[in-house]
């Protein structure tokens, strides 16, 4: 009797163990490395390039997020941006999404300044819109953690002046 149990919960501990297991490995799912934690369920492009040839096809415009791992101001946003559902549905359905730590060859992508975070977007056309800008003129294309509701109305204005243009 004693042997009967011992083994009945031997194999209870085996089975929570590894459902356990299987709960944790669900969880910790490795981050999409293109995301660089700025939200694992959008469809990242590699590169500008890429990211206009799909602009271009597919007719919605490019988010383009300048940032860098060690910029305080850069992970607040990474922050808030992540969790933001609207922002993260918009991005996930409406733009070519693409996040750089590094400045690309198209100057007109820092037109005030190499500075990070910075956002642009460019629309199919393959124009950048320097037009849509942040709350700060001597940082136009910046936004802090309490921007976003700034951040979402632009992402919105990208998506109106392509229907207006196109």
């Amino acid at each position: 009797m004693m042997l009967h149990s011992a083994s009945a919960l031997c194999l209870l501990l085996v089975t929570v163990s590894s459902n356990l297991a299987v709960a944790i490995r669900k969880e910790k799912r490795p981050p999409q490395t293109l995301s660089r934690g700025w939200g694992d369920d959008i469809t990242w492009v590699q590169t500008y390039e890429e990211g206009l040839f799909y602009a271009q096809k597919s007719k919605k415009p490019l988010m383009v997020i300048h940032h860098l791992e060690d910029c305080q101001y850069s992970q607040g946003l990474k922050r808030v941006f992540a969790q933001n559902e609207e922002i993260q549905e918009m991005a996930q359905n409406k733009f070519i999404m693409l996040n750089l730590m590094h400045e690309t060859t198209d100057k007109n992508l820092s037109p005030d300044g190499q500075y990070v975070p910075r956002i642009m977007f460019v629309d199919p056309s393959l124009t950048v819109r320097a037009d849509i800008t942040g709350r700060y003129s001597n940082r136009l294309y910046t936004y802090e953690p309490q921007d976003l509701p700034l951040l979402i109305d632009n992402m919105k204005k990208a998506l109106r002046l392509i229907q207006v243009e196109l």
